[in-house]
C-alpha cells in the first residue's frame, strides 16, 4: 500500500527524549480524528518502544541514537522505533510478560505495545540492532480535525 506521509525523527538515547519521542509521534497522528483514549494508547506504545531501545538496545548508554519514523497510510498508522543496540537474542521470550533483562523493570513494555496497538512486530539481530514496528488501524480517508 502506498503512504500517504512519513516523517522522521532521529533522538539521541537519553531518557529526557522519551517524551519528545510521545508528542513527535502524537501530534503527527493528531492529522486524523482518533478519541484521546486512542492517542494516549498510541503515546504509551511508542514510550515502551523508545524506551526499551534505550534501556536495554543501549543499556542506557545516552551517545547512541534511536529513530522514530511515523508513516499515514489511507486506512492506518505504522510507526517504527529502530536501534542499533545490543539486539534481542529470543524475541519470543523478551515478549513473555514480566520477562526482563533488567532486573529493577517489570517487564511489561510489549504486553503494552500490544493491547495498546492493533499490531506488534519485532525484528532483531544480536549486536547490529532492533526494529520493532506498532500499527493502528483508523478509519479511511480521515482528514485532520478542524
Amino acid at each position: 500500500m502506498k503512504s500517504i506521509n512519513t516523517v522522521k525523527l532521529t533522538i539521541q538515547s537519553l531518557p529526557e527524549n522519551i517524551a519528545l519521542a510521545r508528542v513527535f509521534v502524537a501530534a503527527f497522528i493528531a492529522q486524523v480524528d482518533l478519541t484521546v483514549d486512542e492517542l494516549e494508547d498510541i503515546k504509551v506504545a511508542v514510550s515502551e518502544a523508545v524506551s526499551n531501545a534505550i534501556i536495554h538496545g543501549y543499556e542506557q548508554r545516552g551517545d547512541q541514537w534511536v529513530d522514530i519514523i511515523v508513516t499515514r497510510f489511507d486506512d492506518y498508522f505504522e510507526i517504527t522505533v529502530k536501534d542499533t543496540g545490543k539486539g534481542i537474542e529470543n524475541i519470543e521470550q523478551a515478549m513473555e510478560p514480566t520477562y526482563s533483562t533488567d532486573a529493577d523493570r517489570m517487564g511489561l513494555g510489549f504486553v503494552f505495545m500490544q493491547s495498546f496497538m492493533d499490531e506488534v512486530a519485532v525484528t532483531s539481530e544480536v549486536n547490529k540492532g532492533t526494529s520493532v514496528t506498532l500499527r493502528k488501524y483508523v478509519a479511511a480517508n480521515q482528514d485532520a480535525p478542524n
